[in-house]
């Protein structure tokens, strides 16, 4: 009986240890996880006027302006945010590698290139999507979308 006790014991203090380490895995990727949900931060305190409603009210936009609105505004907002994601992960690499014990100032170089072409291509996305709009407003509306 002794020797079963024994194992008993060990099984359940192997099972406490298993269930602390899960525990300890679920809390630590949980805080990853806000870590890398708080890489993408707006300005919430300044509205965002780009919104379908805004074209609606603010310019007067008709049916056929709005269908123009939503179809670049769908492909400005798909690209946008895969350029804006890549960008914060290319961020992110390159302070990890200038944090390290011995940053690699080639691989910062190439990183630093990477995110400047990234960037660079979200300022011609904003602005296709702009032209875009710009392309069916009359004159008081550009002068409206100019003040957005």
């Amino acid at each position: 009986m002794n020797k079963t006790n024994k194992i008993l014991w060990f099984v359940i203090a192997l099972l406490v240890i298993l269930n602390l380490a899960t525990i300890g895995t679920i809390f630590y990727h949980n805080r990853q996880s806000k870590d890398d949900n708080q890489a993408i931060v707006l300005d919430e305190n300044r509205p965002n006027p780009l919104t379908g409603r805004f074209f609606r009210q603010e310019l007067g936009f008709n049916d056929a302006q709005m269908e123009v609105f939503r179809e670049a505004n769908r492909h400005f907002q798909y690209v946008a945010n895969d350029l804006i994601f890549e960008m914060d992960s290319l961020k992110s690499e390159m302070f990890e590698e200038l944090n390290g014990t011995h940053p690699d100032s080639t691989r910062l170089h190439n990183l630093s290139a990477h995110l400047g072409r990234h960037h660079a291509e979200l300022k011609n996305v904003t602005n296709d999507f702009y032209l875009k709009i710009k392309s069916v407003c009359d004159s008081s509306q550009c002068e409206r979308l100019q003040g957005a």
